[in-house]
């Protein structure tokens, strides 16, 4: 029988794994892929993240693999300025940077470091009972038994569905293509993360390694249809977001709904907790997604410092955190509508210059601060 089990090997849990291990705590993480190869998009990982990533001492490693970015600006279709964040304050002040990074190559330092011996891949999860401990089924036909479970299964969590028997998943009502591509940015855009508004439609990219970009298209529901090519949906902005579409293979390219979990009333249940995504999932605006399930792993683990009873470590954990996701997700929710309007676009793009600095100040060092 497992001590701990934590089921999916993302961001979050992988991250988890390596608290758990760095507490010397008997844990397996089991991994419905047959494999962590280079699959998915590109991440922004938040400094609230990376101040994580530097106390499992995993900073300098993720930095080197991804690409430093000192600013996000936010402008018209046509690359015209509408507001602009730095960071350059917070770097001096905290040492630390936004990094883009392929997800998978995060995965796989995070992977790397958790020991592979920790992680049983080819393991999707059929079916979660309680009895004395918690029964786990795997569709490989393997049965086990573990003592405390860790559900870090994403939006569609087994987990939460069928032990918490709760959450509604939200469809944003936008489709968002994800690609990579090989493309030499211009020198003024290789640390900046871009995002250009239109009408009822937006285009982001930035730099994430030597050579590859990752970008993101999104359009309204109701402006998509199957066959819709992506080149011909951005073929009114800047030059540039055309080439960086037109360079891009087909095959690097993902095209999935922007969804978020509408809170839930707990995220834990005896013996057992959710993380992540599968505890409050988030549209992606913020940048925030997997950066919350970092923080998460985090703050388990500053609560581990001071008892190893799970079940008040659950209740509190939900206590600290609570505030801070529901924010985020409605937060994130919020700038998504915004960003899409298909009207009034010179009135949205005014008003979001109005916004005063200070206001931005304080929302940054809200997102950095890890609470305890």
């Amino acid at each position: 029988m497992n001590s701990i089990s934590i089921i999916g090997a993302g961001i979050g849990g992988l991250t988890l794994g390596n608290i758990l291990k760095q507490h010397e705590l008997d844990f397996k993480i089991y991994e419905s892929a047959s494999e962590i190869k280079p699959v998915g998009s590109g991440i922004m990982m938040a400094m609230n993240a990376m101040k994580v990533f530097e106390h499992l001492n995993l900073k300098e490693k993720i930095e080197n693999a991804g690409n430093k970015i000192h600013g996000i600006s936010i402008t018209d279709s046509s690359l015209h300025l509408i507001s602009r964040t730095n960071s350059f304050e917070y770097e001096k002040k905290f040492n630390l940077y936004n990094v883009a990074i392929h997800r998978a190559e995060l995965q796989k330092i995070l992977a790397e470091s958790v020991g592979f011996e920790n992680i049983r891949l080819n393991h999707s999860l059929e079916k979660i009972e309680k009895k004395d401990h918690y029964l786990l089924h795997f569709e490989n036909g393997e049965d086990l038994e573990s003592k405390i479970i860790f559900g870090a299964d994403g939006i569609k969590s087994k987990i939460r569905n069928q032990i918490l028997k709760t959450g509604t998943i939200r469809n944003n009502g936008q489709k968002c293509w994800r690609g990579i591509v090989t493309y030499d940015l211009p020198e003024k855009y290789q640390h900046e993360a871009m995002e250009l508004w239109g009408k009822g439609k937006r285009f982001g990219f930035v730099k994430m390694s030597a050579t590859k970009v990752y970008w993101y298209a999104v359009i309204l529901d109701k402006n998509f249809k199957q066959d819709l090519d992506v080149y011909s949906v951005f073929r009114d902005f800047t030059p540039l977001v055309k080439e960086i579409i037109k360079a891009t293979d087909p095959k690097d390219i993902i095209l999935n709904d922007i969804t978020d979990l509408l809170p839930i009333p707990k995220w834990y249940s005896d013996n057992l907790c959710l993380l992540g995504d599968s505890a409050h999932a988030t549209t992606p605006n913020m940048g925030q997604g997997a950066c919350q399930a970092i923080e998460d792993a985090y703050i388990i683990g500053k609560l581990l410092e001071k008892s190893k009873d799970f079940n008040s470590i659950f209740e509190e954990f939900q206590k600290i955190r609570r505030k801070k996701v529901d924010y985020i997700v409605s937060t994130s929710h919020q700038v998504g509508k915004i960003s899409m309007w298909k009207h009034a676009t010179g009135l949205r793009n005014f008003l979001m210059k109005m916004v005063p600095e200070n206001t931005n100040k304080k929302m940054i060092e809200k997102l950095i601060q890890l609470e305890m």
